[in-house]
């Protein structure tokens, strides 16, 4: 991004990675989890007319029940992690189509970045300033692949409709006052690249350019995203953009995710993340890795020197985020030779 767009924030942080490695936060929907919540809890007075049930919505709670996930913010914030997601990893039109809530969707992004952003000014300090990322998911839809085998050429959703949901998206997380844009879980390079066009186009009307990290994820033990790309050839279709970073988060743990980690590491001429969870679900789709065990599994990463940002996906508490930092503090973040002032 030119000098002149570069935030005061985006300054420190990267000032920051080279300093030290640092924490990102863990998993919002297994924090959720711990509430007894209910439909009500969901519909809230914005929304009691919904003809279509609304829990398991969770982008929703931000409007609906804010306690809840300011709560959640300042656990992860008070476990040490200095960049936390806002709730919105669902926060596209295309996305709340199922729930028919296209309209709610600058509503979700406003009020989840402005949540976070309360919660990290709570708690930041000149020693240890604390960052917001607006979660932009992957959408519930490929424009790679079709979704019907018996017609490979079928879509479901263009370039253009990602680029235009992804917009209207970011718009609303700038408003609230995000640090960062966070592409994760990206499953399919191309809807990832919509989101960079849509980011792109905001940033040049704005005059104003957020730092970007992009987060890939492996889907199986094949090594490749469902897409088909290799770690490597993810890194290399996304390279011409200079981003804050690139690293890989959910769909394997720690250990499985590890050699992949390492390709990136190696190739990347940015700051490389990683947020993996909790091991492997379990029959009933639980996570059983203790932070304990997660964390000993991390410090593989550390002495290897392969991360400058270290987080949780699904199954991640702040308890693991918390056993974490302590590992990290020991340790020296990865060398980053290029891209950390583009």
């Amino acid at each position: 991004m030119p000098q002149d767009f570069m935030t005061d924030q985006e300054k420190i942080l990267r000032k920051l990675l080279a300093e030290r490695i640092l924490l990102l936060d863990g998993a919002m929907g297994t924090m959720i989890q711990r509430y007894t919540l209910t439909e009500e809890d969901f519909r809230g007075s914005h929304f009691p007319e919904s003809k279509i049930p609304l829990k398991g919505n969770n982008d929703l709670l931000s409007i609906t029940r804010p306690d809840i996930i300011k709560a959640i913010h300042l656990e992860y914030l008070n476990a040490g992690a200095d960049i936390i997601e806002t709730n919105t990893f669902s926060g596209t039109t295309i996305s709340q189509a199922d729930y028919e809530l296209e309209s709610a969707v600058y509503e979700i992004n406003f009020q989840s970045a402005k949540l976070a952003k309360e919660a990290a000014l709570e708690l930041s300090t000149p020693d240890k300033p604390r960052f917001v990322a607006g979660a932009i998911g992957p959408t519930n839809r490929t424009c790679s692949i079709s979704p019907d085998v018996n017609n490979p050429g079928y879509r479901a959703v263009s370039f253009d409709d990602l680029k235009t949901a992804y917009k209207e998206q970011i718009e609303a997380l700038m408003d609230g006052g995000v640090d960062v844009l966070l592409i994760e879980t990206v499953f399919d390079t191309l809807n990832a690249k919509a989101a960079l066009f849509a980011a792109n186009e905001v940033f040049e009307h704005r005059k104003l350019a957020l730092p970007i990290m992009i987060s890939g994820t492996i889907t199986d033990r094949s090594g490749r995203t469902l897409s088909g790309q290799t770690p490597e050839a993810f890194l290399i279709s996304l390279q011409h953009v200079k981003l804050l970073s690139i690293g890989l988060n959910c769909a394997l743990g720690s250990e499985l995710i590890e050699p992949y980690l390492e390709v990136l590491s190696d190739k990347s001429p940015f700051a490389v993340s990683a947020h993996p969870n909790a091991g492997l679900p379990n029959a009933f789709g639980q996570y059983d890795e203790t932070a304990e065990i997660m964390a000993l599994k991390v410090d593989s990463f550390f002495k290897k020197g392969l991360v400058n940002i270290i987080g949780g996906c699904c199954g991640t508490t702040p308890e693991h985020i918390a056993k974490i930092a302590e590992l990290a503090a020991h340790y020296s973040p990865r060398k980053i030779t290029h891209g950390t002032n583009s």
